[in-house]
């Protein structure tokens, strides 16, 4: 049990040592200032990670009093649609870091004191985990909003390893049935549970995520002028939002402009910053489709050779730096073969980190799903309004990603780092 303590203390530190990089690199003006209306103030984030942390950790883990019942309403996602969080009387930076640490020094004095054990909130830490998941996911969203601000540079970090083993460029998983989700994974969320198996007919699946290069062919092809590749709702879309491109690709075509820094495209990085539909008209051009979410998860867990699903394509040992670019150790994609250590055994590269990867499918509940612990995790999102992504970017943290962990966004989105590879069915020579 004190190993495990000791485990969640510094997974919360880390995650909270990560929102303050994000939240310190600007001044004042800048966190309270909306810099798109698809994302909050980066204060509203800072503030919001606390009020959870109170609600989960402090009042009903701890069963202590409240620190701030007062802002509960300011900081509900749910009451207050992101557009409109600049209007609200939030806490200014000073309140807002004062409120956070105080909020943090009970949740661990808290957990030098609580069992682990019994209810299901607390079993293996499970809030805690919870806490430190959603700390990293709004870590993320704060990402997404820097690479949205105006101005001079403020973030920094190394470049991403270099491509060190050739890629090829499909792979034929078998067909069969394999165990999709978890039932054994001690923080998984609601919507990876519960374990089950899913029968996935033979397919071919694109060993790294499109690149640079292929999705400028497609734009190069007149893909963004020819109705035949996008679907009705794609093409109103398209035409509505005036897309020409993946978001921050310069008009010149050669040039991204990447948190202030602009550079030269690089050709065989993942594409980043397309949405749904954009990814959907590239797989019908290059005569393709997205695969679907089962076919994502077999490729990125099946092992053949033992017939069980990994927590990870590599293997079931956490995340190293090795086996993908997560965590924010660099601020872009890597190149396709910059990971041969996260590969699958079937050779299917950078499932995990770098991009999040659209999938075909809507975001439902598994079979035998049940919110918990409250609905408005997962259950309030099920349906055809959002496509499920897979796999973390760049930008997603280790403790936020693993083989079953599920994302989903309206298919419009593309302020995320949002990219995709490529399906098909298997033909029957290959099967042969």
């Amino acid at each position: 049990m004190t190993d495990l303590r000791l485990s969640v203390a510094a997974e919360l530190e880390r995650a909270r040592a990560r929102t303050e990089t994000l939240t310190e690199a600007v001044d004042d003006a800048d966190l309270i200032r909306q810099h798109s209306p698809l994302m909050s103030p980066l204060v509203w984030d800072l503030a919001h990670v606390g009020n959870q942390e109170e609600l989960w950790l402090v009042r009903d883990v701890g069963g202590r009093e409240p620190v701030r019942r007062d802002i509960d309403e300011l900081y509900d996602a749910f009451k207050h649609p992101r557009r409109d969080r600049p209007a609200l009387p939030l806490l200014n930076p000073a309140e807002a870091r004062a409120y956070v640490r105080q909020v943090r020094t009970k949740a661990m004095d808290i957990l030098d004191t609580v069992r682990m054990d019994g209810r299901p909130l607390v079993a293996d830490g499970f809030a805690f985990g919870m806490i430190v998941q959603h700390e990293q996911q709004h870590d993320e969203t704060m990402l997404a909003t820097h690479q949205l601000r105006a101005g001079a540079p403020v973030l920094a970090a190394d470049p991403p390893p270099a491509a060190t083993v050739p890629v090829a460029d499909e792979v034929l998983i078998p067909g069969g049935p394999f165990t999709m989700g978890t039932d054994v994974e001690p923080w998984a969320l609601d919507n990876e549970r519960p374990a089950h198996a899913v029968d996935v007919p033979a397919f071919v699946i694109d060993a790294a995520p499109v690149t640079n290069a292929r999705y400028r062919e497609f734009i190069q092809a007149g893909g963004y002028d020819d109705p035949r590749w996008w679907d009705t709702d794609g093409w109103a879309h398209r035409t509505s939002a005036g897309l020409t491109g993946p978001a921050h690709w310069n008009p010149d075509g050669e040039t991204y402009t990447r948190f202030g820094r602009t550079e030269r495209i690089v050709p065989d990085e993942p594409v980043v910053h397309v949405c749904w539909y954009e990814a959907r008209a590239y797989a019908r051009w290059a005569g393709r489709r997205l695969p679907t979410e089962a076919e994502w998860e077999k490729a990125a867990r099946f092992d053949p050779a033992t017939g069980r699903s990994r927590r990870f394509p590599w293997g079931d040992d956490p995340p190293e730096a090795r086996h993908a670019n997560l965590g924010q150790r660099h601020l872009h994609p890597a190149p396709v073969g910059a990971y041969p250590d996260g590969a699958s055994p079937l050779g299917v590269h950078q499932l995990i980190g770098d991009v999040w990867e659209w999938t075909s499918s809507d975001f439902r509940g598994y079979p035998g799903f049940r919110a918990f612990p409250y609905r408005e995790y997962s259950e309030v999102f099920f349906g055809p309004d959002h496509r499920v992504l897979r796999g973390g970017s760049f930008g997603t943290d280790a403790a936020a990603c693993r083989g079953t962990f599920r994302n989903w966004d309206y298919p419009i989105r593309r302020q995320i780092f949002s990219g995709f590879r490529c399906a098909r069915d298997a033909r029957p020579e290959e099967l042969a």
